[in-house]
């Protein structure tokens, strides 16, 4: 494979999002999605090294916003299959491994050159399938997108002796830090972005050296096969990724348990994290060494506004954080804390903006879809009973019609900083409202949380901002902006306490996590 050398590359930039208030666009996403609808009903198998393998047992994903529309029969791993996926990509990492940066980088510029001719076509299943509106869908392509250029682009600067680490000098010795591969992985991406963090996950495993076993969330696995098949379409070799959908409980903790494995790389709910790193922790038979764990988990993220504030600007930034693809985000602001002298102008206006928000079939581009499943449905629907006890009922409240999971966006006020809804990651389209006596009380409140994945500060003064940098206690903070959207490359992603182990994805730091550094030194 021919390589570009790293001084010929272009300055990495982010991605381009679509402009869908043109007509062409608007026609070109259409297209996309009558293609992908033409490929409904198909059949996925397993890539366990150079087979393709079906079995019996399927997952059958389902369109959440028409649960008559069966997106595909997705071929299911039991534990035998792990093993020979686990064999595989042992076998395929004694050559990988030795495979220069540079080469595997480029398979990575090679899957962002497709992906981003065939765009809608990747943001028009997410459409279907995760049930994302034009924006959402597209956005996440363009991260994915983002996440091969950028990783690709670091693990060429890694591999660079002088840019990654220079060592000071010494008479008489010859002295290199180097970053190596750890091993086999396991990669256990969300479906609220299924493409986006999939992508990004196992791109950077894979351009650091590393070969994976790649188990996607149950109710996305279409979308991550086509990222598979991608990698494959590019040359990447047989065994680098191995593709295994299965059942947490089955493949997910035999594998994260498994002797050979050498890292789990996850994202999703707390306490899924938290069984993960404590099923690695335990050494199996034959372990020789200590399993590492990148977690990013959940968040009961916030949105802080005193009254000095663009009250217009915090409202609309709290409405889009918190419904944005119905709330289902870790970064979603599902708390908004307002000083009292203001919360109710600022309480208005966001019941105002929510009450705009029009429900619907998100392939019809609707700015409120379903959620994810009949699970989060009926977790989402039994935390609106929960507010209904602990504060106002302000909007919503409701499910919403259609065939499919859909919930109004729902918005609490005067809710307590103890309550449920105030501490608890619901994951779904509901926002509590809290006042606070002050802007320092507002702070306090927002820090009283077990999370710290971002937040967001609204305020025009400069003093107070300067003290909120300071104490606001979260991962990814914003002032005067949203508290979702974090760019790759710009705004490094990951979380305090039990919102993981601040992983911060996007950023130089990251494929540190997936490499071991070696230190040379050689006499004259």
């Amino acid at each position: 494979m021919s390589t570009t050398p790293f001084n010929e590359l272009k300055p990495y930039a982010n991605e381009p999002f679509t402009d869908f208030g043109m007509q062409a666009n608007q026609e070109a996403m259409e297209t996309a999605i009558a293609q992908i609808k033409s490929e409904l009903g198909r059949t996925y198998p397993l890539k366990i090294g150079v087979q393709m393998i079906e079995t019996e047992p399927k997952i059958t994903s389902i369109n959440p916003g028409n649960l008559d529309e069966v997106i595909g029969f997705v071929s299911k791993a039991n534990q035998e299959l792990a093993e020979q996926a686990m064999q595989a990509a042992l076998a395929a990492f004694e050559t990988w491994k030795q495979v220069p940066a540079r080469e595997r980088a480029e398979y990575l510029f090679k899957a962002a050159t497709l992906m981003r001719e065939r765009k809608h076509e990747f943001s028009a299943l997410m459409l279907l399938e995760a049930g994302k509106n034009y924006v959402e869908a597209d956005v996440d392509t363009a991260e994915a997108i983002d996440f091969l250029e950028f990783y690709g682009r670091e693990m060429i600067r890694l591999s660079n002796v002088n840019e990654a680490q220079p060592l000071a000098k010494i008479p008489g010795e010859d002295n290199r830090l180097t970053y190596i591969p750890l091993g086999v992985g396991v990669v256990i991406p969300p479906w609220n972005f299924p493409l986006a963090i999939c992508v990004g996950m196992t791109a950077a495993a894979i351009v650091s050296g590393n070969t994976v076993l790649l188990k996607p969330a149950s109710t996305t696995p279409v979308i991550a096969y086509k990222f598979v098949a991608l990698m494959q379409e590019v040359g990447l070799p047989p065994g680098v990724i191995n593709y295994v959908p299965g059942s947490g409980a089955e493949i997910g903790d035999y594998l994260t348990s498994h002797p050979k494995t050498r890292f789990v790389s996850f994202t999703g709910s707390k306490e899924v994290g938290l069984r993960i790193n404590k099923l690695a922790a335990d050494t199996a038979p034959g372990q020789i060494w200590i399993k590492r764990v990148i977690a990013e988990m959940g968040g009961k993220d916030g949105i802080v506004v005193d009254e000095t504030a663009d009250l217009e600007a915090a409202a609309v930034a709290i409405v889009a954080s918190a419904f944005g693809f119905q709330g289902q985000k870790c970064s979603a602001g599902s708390r908004a804390i307002i000083v009292e002298a203001v919360y109710d102008e600022v309480a208005k206006r966001v019941v105002e903006l929510t009450e705009q928000l029009q429900i619907g079939l998100p392939e019809h581009n609707f700015a409120a879809g379903p959620v994810i499943d009949n699970i989060s449905f009926a977790r989402i629907l039994d935390y609106i009973d929960i507010g209904r006890e602990e504060g106002e009922l302000l909007t919503g409240g409701a499910k919403a019609p259609g065939n499919g999971y859909y919930i109004q966006p729902t918005v609490f006020g005067d809710v307590d900083v103890k309550a449920r809804l105030m501490q608890e990651e619901i994951f779904g389209p509901v926002l509590a409202l809290a006042k606070a006596q002050d802007w320092r009380e507002a702070i306090a409140m927002y820090n009283d949380t077990e999370f710290g994945l971002t937040g967001s500060y609204f305020s025009t003064d400069n003093d107070r901002i300067a003290e909120a940098l300071d104490t606001i206690h979260c991962g990814n903070l914003y002032i005067n902006r949203k508290c979702t959207g974090a760019l790759v490359g710009v705004h490094p992603f990951g979380g305090f306490n039990m919102s993981g182990t601040d992983s911060k994805a996007g950023g130089h730091d990251y494929l540190l996590l997936f490499t071991q550094a070696k230190l040379t030194s050689r006499k004259r």
